[in-house]
């Protein structure tokens, strides 16, 4: 990889204050290659596009654009991806994830690298504070992202 974690983890979290600005959730993510060619970028949209589906992982890998195999690209993301975007870099094949956090969310990574995925976690502050005073300001939206109630806390 020609670009460090960080320098790719740069491209995610740009998108994250997009959606932040934006008055959405804001977790970013990009697609990389291996040598660290950016494929795709996007960030979690689900409030501004009243789309459920469109989580910043979904929405990376739909501007990356169609190709014959994943094996050789890096999913990076702001956020430790949920089940729907684990299963994404599953469904596809994606070979490595770069996780910018995991304090505020613990997702599938685990379940991710048991199933043979390289995993970095960063645990970047930036991130971390990001999706920290996101989740004080607006937790219900973040449950609503999350498939949770206030109630299940």
């Amino acid at each position: 990889m020609h670009k460090s974690p960080l320098d790719l983890l740069a491209t995610a979290r740009t998108e994250a204050e997009l959606g932040k600005a934006e008055g959405g959730v804001p977790i970013g993510a990009a697609l990389f290659t291996t040598a660290g060619e950016l494929l795709g970028q996007g960030h979690n949209r689900r409030i501004q596009d009243d789309d459920p589906s469109t989580h910043a992982e979904t929405a990376a890998f739909r501007n990356a654009g169609r190709r014959p195999h994943y094996r050789d690209t890096i999913m990076v993301t702001t956020l430790s991806p949920c089940w729907y975007c684990s299963g994404l870099v599953r469904q596809f094949g994606i070979g490595q994830v770069i996780i910018g956090e995991a304090t505020t969310f613990w997702g599938g990574h685990t379940w991710l690298a048991e199933n043979g995925v390289e995993i970095t976690l960063l645990n970047d502050p930036a991130c971390i504070a990001l999706m920290s005073e996101f989740i004080e300001k607006r937790p219900e939206l973040w449950f609503e992202d999350i498939g949770k109630s206030t109630q299940d806390t």
